[in-house]
């Protein structure tokens, strides 16, 4: 098939999908990989399951999952005074880069909005060293207040409305990059798979609610699979103005791969040694505690999966115009379609922490 991943990400990136309402972005993938998989499966909480036998198959059947989420952080209608749309958000939305946004309300039908606040003329001295909080900005759709009334309601949904922006040196810049840019990974290594010989089953995963927190849809989709081991994608820090170069990836790098109490080591390991074998960058990012993502619920489903977690570099994190390179992303799915076709019905023994007490 012919596959353009740049175009690939844009469909995904320009949907408007936040967390607990991903059905757009569901139904882009399910189209996405409908070649690329032999079935489909859904979770309770709406997590698409993309299915892809082994073509070599291991006895008994082994299982690797792939996770990313496709939701993307967002904002509710709190009221409507005056014709002005009050919002609050529901996940990490930045309220220093509101302002002047453009939107989409998600009423009792699609109406494209702005961000407004109070004009700087009239505000306070005091006022205007200041980043304007919730309460002090409002969507105007450009209807009367009886109108508007009628159209949105208190709990209905709101969006950034951003086009996907070319920029130089191979740069990408839209919203919910986080984490679309790795659910594009994952389409990459679907693709590449379609010319590979791989003995264990791949269950790739979108799944739901990841920017809700603790309770994501990797829960339901983890103990749904069962799988014998799991990669997580999601996004990392790149180096930006004001941000310590210790916790960031360099953009355009190469994948980065974690190291911490939340991932198997020796499944890091492997992953490495596939990385390697391609002469691919890699880089490594330390996360002493709790990551922040899916390998966090992946790794305590049931009895345990060994879980790692491969990100990109993303500059501008949660922000309309989150950055990264396309060259990350094509070479997080390449890894991962070579790190799978290398898997056999020994890897599990290879990495079980009672046959070796090293990591890696």
């Amino acid at each position: 098939m012919t596959f353009n991943l740049k175009d690939h990400l844009r469909t995904l990136v320009e949907l408007h999908a936040p967390s607990g309402h991903e059905g757009a972005a569901r139904a882009a993938v399910r189209e996405a990989w409908a070649d690329l998989v032999d079935e489909f499966q859904l979770d309770g909480l709406g997590s698409l399951i993309g299915i892809k036998r082994a073509n070599a198959p291991t006895n008994p059947p082994r299982k690797i999952m792939l996770a990313a989420h496709i939701d993307e952080i967002g904002m509710m209608v709190r009221d409507v005074v005056d014709g002005f749309v009050f919002i609050y958000r529901i996940s990490g939305v930045d309220n220093r880069v509101m302002p002047a946004q453009t939107v989409m309300v998600h009423g009792r039908e699609m109406l494209p909005g702005i961000v407004a606040t109070t004009p700087p003329h009239l505000l306070s001295a005091d006022d205007r060293r200041k980043y304007p909080n919730w309460d002090h900005m409002v969507v105007d759709v450009g209807l009367p207040h009886d109108e508007v009334v009628k159209l949105v309601r208190p709990s209905d949904v709101v969006t950034v409305d951003a086009p996907m922006i070319e920029l130089a040196g191979n740069k990408i810049a839209a919203k919910a990059m986080d984490d679309r840019a790795c659910v594009a990974a994952v389409t990459q290594c679907l693709v590449n798979l379609q010319g590979m010989q791989h003995s264990w089953d791949v269950y790739a995963t979108a799944t739901v609610q990841e920017e809700n927190g603790g309770y994501n849809g990797a829960v339901a989709s983890s103990y749904m699979i069962e799988p014998d081991v799991a990669v997580a994608l999601d996004v990392t820090f790149a180096p930006q103005a004001g941000v310590s170069g210790d916790d960031t990836s360099e953009i355009g790098g190469g994948p980065t791969l974690s190291i911490g109490p939340n991932f198997h080591g020796k499944l890091r390991g492997a992953i490495k040694q596939a990385a390697a074998a391609l002469e691919m960058p890699m880089q490594d990012d330390v996360l002493s505690g709790r990551s922040g993502t899916d390998a966090w619920a992946i790794q305590v489903s049931r009895q345990g999966v060994p879980t790692a977690l491969l990100s990109v570099p993303l500059r501008n994190m949660h922000s309309p115009v989150e950055t990264a390179d396309i060259r990350d992303i094509e070479r997080t799915g390449r890894l991962l379609a070579h790190f799978i076709a290398g898997l056999d019905a020994d890897f599990l023994a290879a990495i079980d922490f009672t046959v070796n007490t090293a990591t890696e």
